[in-house]
């Protein structure tokens, strides 16, 4: 695990979050359900909303609150049960 790399509960929602070489990662799972956000390293870009970290994109959204709504409905739950790990809070900004 990096330094860049944390991890947040709330309930039955896990949030992990990370950066590889190209992109920030912050991933939702809930049971079976996963849902995923993603922005370039950057973190300039568009943040990409996938069913999984490696899934293909589904929408894209400038604002994090917007690509949270599309994970929390992918996960069935509402988006202020997302729990937020402190290094992905300023993603979409």
């Amino acid at each position: 695990m990096s330094d860049t790399d944390s991890t947040a509960e709330d309930g039955d929602v896990t949030a992990n979050y990370t950066e590889s070489d190209t992109e920030r990662l912050l991933t939702f799972e809930r049971g079976e359900r996963t849902a995923a956000v993603a922005q370039n390293l950057d973190g300039y870009a568009m943040l990409k909303v996938r069913p999984t970290p490696d899934g293909d994109e589904l929408e894209r959204y400038y604002g994090f609150d917007m690509a949270l709504d599309h994970a929390a409905e992918l996960l069935g739950v509402s988006p202020r049960d997302l729990p937020i790990p402190e290094a992905a809070e300023d993603m979409g900004m």
